[in-house]
């Protein structure tokens, strides 16, 4: 069974659609990563799959199940979600925010158990917070801010995490040690990760499974190794890409590029570089 199905939808905002008839397959136990020029409709697809969006439509399936029809706290348990914006009450420390993500187990005005008090510290930990829990979110750089509405995220202990740009306001150790840990949630605990990412190269070292989007529609699929195409991100991004390999994943990666000559007449890319020629090779 797939974790997610989106079926024929279409999406938008007021009058105007953003996704028309599109659909696409969430592997379970797999890493999903959709990547995409900026306004493409990436954070609108995440959007409808979390249900923030209703769809005009077609339907969304989570594990077979219609999404709209499960009960929203049902969801919460099995669908974790990281928006790409997040804002917390006024005066909240971080420990309050991450409990938040026990929310759906609580019953009426029941407290906090045992098992609670574990994801939360185990969420703290692993995203390097335990340190600041005591502290206000206001008082928290926007790097610890983002990882705090990851750790509450990873807190609800669901089987999905859906994030939509998880690493921004990040610097380069701190992206890496967050795209380390949802790799080892997949790898050691069969988690099913849906997120946007704008960096090509950490979705293709990270990704099992790639989704290429361009004005709202679905360009290409498929694993790193068929989408990463010198082919294909000038028909996606509209350059012309140089293309190696990456020492710790052995997948393709963009090692540098230049922007596409747009042709007048088709407001197509000319393209000077073939799918073989654009491939580089790099020591070490």
């Amino acid at each position: 069974m797939k974790a997610i199905e989106v079926n024929d939808i279409d999406v938008g905002y007021v009058n105007e659609l953003i996704i028309k008839n599109l659909s696409i397959s969430i592997p379970s136990n797999k890493i999903t990563t959709i990547i995409g020029p900026n306004g493409c409709g990436k954070s609108t697809v995440i959007k409808t799959i979390v249900r923030i969006l209703n769809v005009k439509q077609g339907a969304v399936f989570l594990e077979g199940e219609e999404i709209h029809k499960v009960d929203t706290k049902e969801i919460a348990k099995r669908m974790a979600i990281l928006p790409q914006t997040a804002e917390a009450p006024g005066g909240l420390t971080v420990y309050e925010l991450i409990s938040y993500g026990r929310f759906p187990y609580k019953k009426g005005m029941g407290s906090l158990r045992k098992e609670d008090y574990d994801y939360i510290n185990w969420a703290m930990e692993v995203t390097g917070l335990t340190e600041f829990q005591n502290r206000t979110i206001s008082a928290l750089s926007g790097g610890q801010r983002q990882r705090v509405w990851i750790a509450m995220a990873l807190a609800q202990g669901t089987d999905i995490l859906v994030l939509d740009e998880p690493t921004t306001y990040l610097d380069l150790a701190h992206q890496l040690d967050i795209l380390l840990l949802l790799d080892r949630l997949n790898k050691e605990e069969g988690r099913t990760i849906v997120m946007v990412l704008h960096d090509l190269n950490h979705a293709s070292r990270f990704s099992d499974y790639l989704i290429a989007m361009r004005d709202g529609e679905i360009v290409t699929d498929g694993t790193p190794e068929e989408v990463m195409t010198c082919d294909n991100l000038q028909q996606v991004f509209q350059i012309d890409a140089n293309i190696a390999r990456c020492p710790h994943s052995a997948n393709p990666i963009c090692l540098s590029y230049q922007l596409c000559q747009v042709e007048k007449t088709s407001g197509g890319c000319n393209v000077n570089a073939s799918s073989k020629s654009c491939w580089q090779s790099v020591s070490g």
